[in-house]
């Protein structure tokens, strides 16, 4: 019996992936566990697998293609076994996920209805779209007008529309056509009166962002758009920390103890003040806020592919040592771009460090459906009034929490960098470090 394989939900806010490449084409067997197909998320690439052993009779996307979630990617089966069936339509919603349990609860009653957005509205681009004549039109003479009005269905632009603008609009020389194939673009207007296109009227072709680099930039303006943010900024002494690393440094803990930096011990405090301040380990999603026993923290990772947000699961029961072992294990795995797609999603709160570039203050972006962003940053000194009322200077380390306005106040957010800092200053005897 054939077997219909979807688009896999990658996250609680993913609505779509890209199909970044086929491993296997129609006709080829497969074997069960064997990659079909590469996907690729705002956050990361993963593989798509075969469920079950067969022959790939059809795929109904192309590489490059935006897919929306659940939808079927393509169909396994034996060779002449029909497949048509499980062909997407255009306009059809995708089916939904399989009901799972979840630890959360809801402060409100969940709405009676949960309309799925239409799988052509997730794919579908905002210009309309060309006909297949009027895309080769295009393709063939290197001509793509910015604003054209297409007079065919729902605005869809047909042959007869380029042809129309083509003519009325400057072509270019022979050079200047060869350097247009090569990917070179015209600067501004044409130099000649008579609207013919030399070569110097051209410039360089501009470098394409990765896909994911354009679906972080969509999430960061997603992030922006949908939520109400505002960012506060603290110190806390670092004097504890900076002691605690130097006895790390110089081996004066138990040899089985990891190299603890300072910030997982930033994490750790974190995970220790959403403990005593849980309004925010909260998720904010349409609407409803789902507030959650455990606390599942996340941590901003660079990458050679950009940014990538591993989660550390139920942190709520780890000690330090522990939770810097998971913290180093995910980070290197980011890094190689073999972490599991489960150890990118789930976070109830995020922490993002770039202190270790010498920054001294900045603004964190939220990660919806989360409300709440720590930023941590450089360690520097700061005056300090004494009980002898003399200024002397001593090592703060800064804090920027940003939250989602629509779902926390300022004093919740303040008490929470207030809790923060004073975990942060006691973080020699939060923990039972070894002697």
């Amino acid at each position: 019996m054939a077997i219909p394989i979807e688009m896999p939900k990658l996250g609680n806010t993913v609505e779509e992936c890209l199909l970044a490449k086929w491993r296997k084409q129609v006709g080829e067997p497969v074997s069960e566990g064997e990659i079909i197909a590469e996907i690729e998320t705002d956050k990361a690439v993963f593989e798509l697998k075969a469920p079950a052993s067969g022959t790939l009779l059809a795929t109904f996307f192309q590489s490059g293609d935006a897919v929306p979630v659940f939808a079927n990617v393509c169909v396994l089966g034996h060779p002449g076994e029909p497949f048509e069936l499980f062909r997407p339509q255009a306009g059809d919603p995708p089916p939904g996920p399989a009901p799972s349990s979840d630890s959360r609860t809801t402060a409100e009653p969940p709405p009676p209805q949960a309309a799925a957005a239409p799988a052509a509205a997730a794919a579908s681009p905002d210009r309309p779209s060309l006909s297949p004549r009027a895309r080769r039109f295009a393709r063939e003479r290197h001509f793509y007008p910015e604003a054209i009005t297409g007079s065919g269905a729902g605005g869809r632009i047909l042959e007869s529309d380029l042809l129309e603008r083509y003519h009325r609009s400057p072509r270019p020389s022979p050079l200047a056509k060869a350097l247009l194939d090569d990917g070179f673009q015209i600067r501004e207007e044409p130099s000649e009166a008579a609207g013919l296109i030399r070569s110097s009227d051209l410039r360089p072709p501009a470098a394409k962002i990765s896909t994911m680099r354009e679906r972080i930039a969509r999430r960061m303006r997603e992030s922006l758009s949908s939520t109400a943010q505002y960012t506060m900024n603290a110190s806390a002494s670092a004097v504890g920390l900076l002691a605690l690393r130097s006895r790390i440094k110089a081996g004066h803990l138990a040899q089985s103890w990891p190299d603890i930096n300072i910030n997982e011990m930033v994490l750790f405090c974190a995970v220790r003040a959403l403990e005593q301040v849980p309004e925010l380990n909260v998720e904010f999603l349409d609407g409803r806020i789902y507030r959650t026993e455990e606390i599942h923290i996340g941590f901003a990772c660079d990458t050679p592919r950009g940014l990538v947000v591993p989660v550390v699961r139920n942190c709520r029961r780890l000690e330090i040592a522990e939770l810097a072992r998971k913290i180093k294990t995910l980070a290197r795995q980011a890094s190689e771009g073999s972490i599991a797609r489960e150890d990118l999603g789930g976070g109830t709160f995020t922490v993002t460090n770039l202190g270790v570039f010498g920054i001294e203050s900045f603004t964190p972006i939220l990660n919806p459906p989360q409300v709440a962003i720590l930023g941590v940053n450089a360690i520097g000194l700061k005056p300090v009034r004494g009980k002898d009322g003399g200024v002397e200077f001593v090592e703060h380390i800064g804090l920027s929490l940003t939250c989602d306005h629509q779902v926390i106040d300022g004093a919740p957010g303040a008490r929470f960098l207030k809790t923060v800092r004073e975990k942060i200053e006691a973080i020699e005897s939060l923990a039972p470090f070894p002697r």
